[in-house]
């Protein structure tokens, strides 16, 4: 039998005794223990740890001290919020039994300050009493039939027999239906608790058996917070924008979140022998360089470049950032970002206190907060996520990005529209005739809260020169009329009088689908020859009925439309008489006419019985100024005789 050289009950009795003249044996290399990574190092083992999710904490709480324990729980919520970990924190607190007292004594309880008799089992997923299975790999109906014939018993060591699916989502149609009854009316022994990702692809008759957790994303401070103290822990000095931007590249996974503070530490120095820090500090500029992201000063000074309509140095800083490793959508998205913070911070001033908030972006977007309008900043965040989309598509994003920004910095010359209506209407441009154009420079403009104009006219001066004597308006940068840019109108030109709408005569029906015709509206020309029965019409007057399928609406839009497109006042009466045939009837009964006439005709009726079958699809008539020539009728029965071509050009059959 040989010795535990990790017994120091037998390590003395393992090792040669130098007083006797033993030669010192090699001391056996222990194998020094493999490193963790954060995500696994410091994974909650208690509700306690648990951050984020108070509101879960609070009702299981109360649900276990009230006895009110469901027999099936399911967890969801995104990646790596903690949905497995809450699954085996939850397993253990139904089977809590505190270490110094009786088998099975205790009860279920979220309160466990110490390790219990089945806690570190249940920790490291090899208890016999709790079972966790990974639905991705196993999705079948036989699987489920496991878990149904190990329900049948009852639990060998601990309180509840606990039965764990992580991805619940993915088990297949049989496995959901066999799992079903034994999920409803489980044995008092035994409880299920389920995790998943993509809650919409559970069934619902799974949904109502169980009772909902949703594990919320962890907000960006809490993260903030939570990765420094682990950074204390691990001796490692972090920096409070590293802390921010690491929180903000997780999206409120805390996994996520600590594999990105777990990269940052390798990234920023070197590791001691055992693999833990080594006293080394974390800074911003290096996690910026390991997620390729740019400096969160520089997109600020970007931000106010093209809010002052400054191009050139906006695309000066666009390039020197993508120099220094910053994907162009990354900076877009950043500007983005940064444009919805600005936004956050004029609506709630206390979106400052963010602790996950570098100082840069606190005071500085409290100033632009206070001189940006809410037009020009949702004018910007349109922009900018439109060319996001453009940036990511494109084959050239560098040179995509470059277009956003110059549509961005020649935007925020331009008023809003409704300050260039406001313009129009109250006569901006009004103004003496010796005073120029205001230049683009937006040094006398008003770049208060309510300005659209000029964004940050009165933040610094803009790159654009005013305009050289004699040069042409085109070269302001600006599409807007000349009126709505405020320049002078000439004083010669007075204001157009008021003038009254010329009346137009309307004295029969037919006329008054000419009307319509003439405004563009098919839709009334349609009823009018359709559905209406004129009974009286005279000019201003006119008194129908409707045939069937018209609308009763249609005399109070028909006389709207009349006293507006004829200037003057017009009165539509619906009558209790027949009325005339409408003109879509009449023009029916004349073309069965025409055609009775036709054929009647000896010529048409000689062209018929020569040709079986035949028949006369349309008459189409002309003004003929001269008679036939003679022996045209005698050409034409030879030409039909012959059965040559040439007889169709006239008529149809």
């Amino acid at each position: 039998m040989s010795a535990d050289l990790t017994d120091p009950t037998t390590a003395a009795s393992a090792t040669p005794d130098l007083a006797l003249g033993g030669t010192p044996a090699a001391t056996p290399a222990v194998p020094a223990a493999p490193y963790r990574v954060l995500a696994r190092k410091y994974r909650p083992q208690t509700f306690a740890d648990l951050i984020g999710q108070e509101a879960m904490v609070r009702t299981l709480k109360n649900a276990f001290s009230s006895g009110r324990i469901a027999q099936a729980y399911i967890l969801t919520g995104v990646r790596g919020v903690g949905k497995t970990t809450t699954a085996r924190i939850l397993a253990r607190a139904l089977n809590y039994e505190p270490m110094d007292g009786p088998p099975g004594g205790g009860a279920p309880t979220l309160d466990m300050p110490v390790l219990g008799r089945h806690c570190r089992d249940i920790i490291e997923s090899r208890h016999v009493d709790v079972q966790e299975m990974d639905a991705a790999s196993n999705t079948g109906i036989s699987d489920i039939r496991e878990i149904i014939e190990a329900a049948r018993y009852k639990p060998v060591l601990a309180r509840y027999k606990v039965f764990i699916i992580d991805e619940v989502h993915m088990l297949s149609t049989a496995a959901f239906n066999g799992l079903l009854k034994t999920l409803e009316e489980p044995p008092e022994h035994v409880k299920f608790i389920f995790a998943t990702t993509e809650i919409r692809k559970v069934p619902v008759t799974v949904l109502s058996r169980t009772q909902r957790f949703d594990l919320r994303r962890v907000d960006a401070g809490t993260l903030a917070r939570h990765l420094r103290g682990i950074c204390e822990a691990e001796g490692v000095g972090i920096d409070a924008e590293a802390l921010s931007l690491v929180a903000r590249a997780a999206e409120g996974s805390v996994r996520d979140a600590l594999s990105l503070l777990d990269q940052a530490i390798a990234h920023s120095g070197a590791q001691s022998a055992g693999g833990q820090a080594a006293g080394h500090s974390v800074h911003g500029e290096q996690v910026r360089s390991l997620l390729g992201l740019a400096d969160r000063g520089r997109v600020i000074d970007l931000f106010e470049a093209l809010m002052k309509g400054d191009i050139g140095q906006a695309l000066t800083e666009l390039r020197e950032q993508y120099d220094s490793g910053a994907d162009p959508a990354v900076l877009i998205t950043d500007l983005a970002e940064f444009t919805h913070l600005v936004t956050k911070l004029k609506i709630l001033p206390e979106t400052a206190d963010d602790p996950a908030l570098v100082e840069a972006e606190r005071t500085r977007g409290r100033g632009f907060a206070q001189t940006l309008s809410i037009r020009v900043l949702a004018r910007a965040w349109q922009m900018l996520t439109k060319g996001l989309g453009e940036v990511q598509q494109a084959a050239k994003p560098m040179q995509a990005a470059e277009m956003v920004l110059v549509r961005l910095a020649y935007a925020s010359d331009l008023p809003t529209p409704d300050e260039a209506l406001r313009r129009l209407r109250d006569g901006a441009g009004d103004e003496p005739a010796g005073r120029p154009a205001p230049a683009p420079s937006g040094g006398g403009s008003s770049g208060g809260s309510g300005g659209g104009g000029s964004a940050m006219a009165a933040m610094a001066p803009r790159s654009f020169s005013a305009p050289a004597p004699g040069a042409a308006p085109a070269s302001a940068p600006s599409h807007l009329s000349l009126a709505a840019r405020g320049t002078p109108r000439p004083a010669s030109a007075p204001q157009p009088a008021t003038q009254e709408k010329p009346t137009v005569s309307v004295g029969n029906l037919t006329e008054l689908v000419a009307l319509a015709v003439t405004k563009r509206d098919l839709k009334l020309k349609f009823a009018l020859e359709n559905h209406v029965r004129p009974v009286a019409f005279e000019d201003g007057k006119l008194e129908l009925a409707l045939a069937p399928g018209g609308s009763s609406s249609l005399l109070q839009e028909l006389q709207t439309k009349l006293s507006d497109w004829t200037g003057k006042r017009w009165l539509v009466a619906l009558s209790r008489e027949e009325g005339e045939a409408t003109l879509a009837e009449q023009t029916r009964s004349a073309r069965e006419s025409l055609l009775t006439d036709v054929r009647a005709d000896p010529l048409v009726a000689a062209v018929l019985e020569r040709f079986p079958g035949a028949s006369i699809v349309d008459v189409r008539t002309q003004v003929v100024d001269e008679g036939p020539p003679p022996g045209a009728l005698d050409e034409y029965e030879m030409m039909a005789a012959r059965d040559e071509p040439g007889l169709d050009d006239d008529l149809e059959f």
